[in-house]
């Protein structure tokens, strides 16, 4: 027989048993209180939860709260939501970014005011903008379905405990799968999700408070915050943008935005550069296609987007366009930079350049 190392032959099976033991009173004594979480354990508010899924998908729980009752606020009910404007939801929406997750609410919110909130994984995966994520999530919070998460949080902690260097998806979910607590799926989700958000973190894992690092991996090694492996990072891509303002930071000519990432939304009318173009050249295509006369250079304002790195050339300009009120307006982060930007040196806090 040839001899090889611990180390070689992989981590020993995990005591599944006691390691949901542990993790789930761990989970009892110090889960995260939030407010998607009020009511019976499997059993919770489907609406409350749904809202609290989608908009922490891209959003930090920190900054996610306040968006979080400002939603519930403008939209207490999914049949309030189903019935506003959808100008109305983006505006509620301002400031979370990746706006396609706005719109698909409110097309799901249609759906289900007209045919009740889904009574299985299948249902809630059939609408709009619900991933395999968000309808395991939902199942277990909402009907105590035995169906485990594979999220950013799951990942991590899971790959540690195996010390994973390179987790696929198939491989977390198959692991997820196996751990996952057939009693309190719910609760065994929302714990794992809290272990990764507050304890087993990317940099620095706060090893010493672990409930499960006695059959952590990973810590075995010395070197937990080495795994999973750096995830390669897309270059960040720099945009350069010509922006028209006609009126004022209060009342201006603003273009509905389309794409994927601020489709819907209303902003400043803008194009882009091309490779190697000179603002001036845009500038001039743009004056061109609204019909209007270019003035001073009012400023640059600077937003990063998903792997993009966008600087916006802001003129004043003049032409006979229809302006409405902008602070009623959805508008993304960029155009509000800009409008800041264009009020301050409009008030004359700073000189025209």
């Amino acid at each position: 027989m040839t001899a090889f190392s611990e180390a070689e032959a992989g981590p020993a099976p995990l005591p599944v048993p006691a390691l949901r033991a542990a993790l789930l009173a761990w989970f009892d004594r110090a889960g995260r209180d939030l407010p998607w979480r009020r009511g019976p354990e499997g059993g919770r508010d489907p609406y409350r939860a749904w809202v609290a899924e989608v908009l922490l998908q891209q959003t930090q729980v920190a900054r996610g709260l306040g968006y979080y009752d400002r939603f519930l606020t403008a939209f207490p009910t999914v049949q309030a939501l189903a019935a506003a404007p959808i100008d109305d939801v983006l505006k509620a929406w301002e400031g979370c970014g990746y706006y396609a997750r706005a719109r698909n609410l409110h097309r799901a919110a249609g759906v289900v005011a007209a045919q009740g909130f889904p009574t299985t994984y299948a249902g809630w995966l059939a609408l709009p903008g619900v991933g395999p994520y968000t309808a395991a999530a939902l199942s277990s919070f909402t009907l105590n379905a035995p169906c485990a998460v594979n999220d950013g949080n799951v990942r991590r902690v899971l790959a540690r405990l195996r010390a994973q260097a390179v987790p696929t998806p198939v491989w977390v979910q198959a692991q997820a799968d196996t751990l996952l607590d057939p009693a309190r799926p719910g609760a065994w989700n929302e714990a794992v999700m809290d272990l990764g958000a507050t304890v087993c973190i990317p940099k620095a894992p706060r090893c010493a408070q672990c409930p499960v690092s006695a059959w952590c991996a990973a810590r075995a090694t010395g070197q937990p915050a080495a795994y999973p492996a750096p995830k390669v990072r897309a270059a960040v891509q720099e945009v350069q943008a010509a922006a028209l303002l006609v009126g004022d930071a209060a009342h201006a000519y603003l273009e509905r935005r389309e794409g994927a990432l601020l489709g819907g939304l209303m902003g400043l009318p803008t194009e882009a550069l091309r490779p190697g173009e000179a603002v001036a050249s845009a500038l001039a295509r743009l004056c061109d296609r609204l019909g209007a006369q270019p003035g001073l250079l009012l400023g640059q304002v600077r937003h990063g987007m998903t792997h993009r790195q966008v600087t916006l050339h802001v003129y004043a300009a003049q032409a006979e366009l229809p302006r409405q009120d902008t602070g009623r307006a959805a508008l993304s982060r960029l155009d509000q930079k800009a409008l800041a930007l264009v009020g301050s040196r409009q008030a004359g806090l700073f000189p025209v350049e």
